[in-house]
């Protein structure tokens, strides 16, 4: 009896953790730094359409290096990592007692947050790790290490099938994101009665454009996995800089991929929105 009464005391203090004011604030912080490497990325995009890109990545690792490249940026990275490590504990405790709003206590929302806290502990990680010396984490190239991945897997039993599977599964999670943001979804978890007319405008703008832009490219690149799958070449996939480039391809030349830039870096600035604004 005295044993049960202690977890259940020890579940409500950690409940009461989880909904805290140092939890929000480090969603929040996490947000501001999500914000960052999108808005960085729409930005390298936005070179790569109209250059060459000056042989920088668009993607996770080009973001972090361009912050390193700027002054004070060892700080920088430090403050960013411990942004993302905030959005992982968050992330976490929506995994642990459900997020906020009526069916935030379902299973999948659940399995989605504990998704979503592996992820954003490894981008802190690889952050952290780039800010204490290790200049082989954080800023390698995702295309390298999609076709390394893919090497390995295609090399299992069955591995053409996994990769096919796993393709065909970053596809539809990039429809299913870029849907969600055509449609709006996004305002259910934002506190909407606190902003203006003009504002609620702004932030639609750039929830539909920023997630529309997302989703396009996890889409695309979810194609590229099927195909190195169906031809069992590796270097078929691609990660998110090439993905990017490959929009360029198009026979609307580089403007494609100038309208996936700025959707990118709007979903950085709704990411921001998102620090002020989210139900948390």
């Amino acid at each position: 009896m005295a044993t049960g009464s202690a977890k259940a005391r020890g579940r409500v203090h950690a409940q009461r953790a989880a909904n805290s004011t140092a939890v929000s604030a480090a969603a929040r912080a996490g947000f501001v730094a999500r914000g960052v490497i999108y808005v960085l990325i729409g930005v390298l995009s936005l070179r790569i359409a109209l250059s060459d890109g000056g042989g920088k990545q668009a993607d996770r690792g080009g973001a972090i290096a361009e912050i390193a490249g700027k002054p004070f940026g060892t700080v920088l990275l430090w403050l960013l990592g411990i942004a993302l490590a905030g959005m992982a504990l968050w992330r976490l405790s929506e995994a642990a007692f459900g997020q906020a709003g009526p069916d935030g206590k379902k299973a999948g929302k659940r399995a989605m947050a504990a998704g979503r806290f592996i992820f954003y502990g490894f981008v802190s990680y690889s952050v952290l790790s780039y800010a204490a010396g290790d200049k082989g984490s954080g800023s390698g190239s995702s295309d390298k290490n999609s076709q390394d991945v893919t090497a390995i897997a295609l090399d299992w039993p069955g591995g053409q099938w996994i990769v096919a599977v796993a393709g065909i599964a970053v596809a539809a999670a990039g429809v299913w994101i870029a849907v969600r943001a055509i449609r709006h979804k996004f305002r259910k978890h934002l506190k909407m009665f606190e902003m203006s007319e003009k504002t609620r405008k702004v932030i639609d703008f750039l929830g539909m454009s920023g997630g529309a832009a997302r989703g396009i490219v996890f889409a695309v690149a979810g194609v590229f996995a099927v195909a190195a799958a169906v031809q069992h070449k590796p270097g078929k996939a691609k990660g998110m800089d090439d993905t990017l480039r490959s929009f360029t391809e198009t026979p609307a030349g580089p403007w494609l991929l100038v309208l996936i830039a700025v959707g990118l870096a709007a979903f950085g600035v709704f990411s921001w929105a998102n620090a002020r604004w989210r139900k948390v």
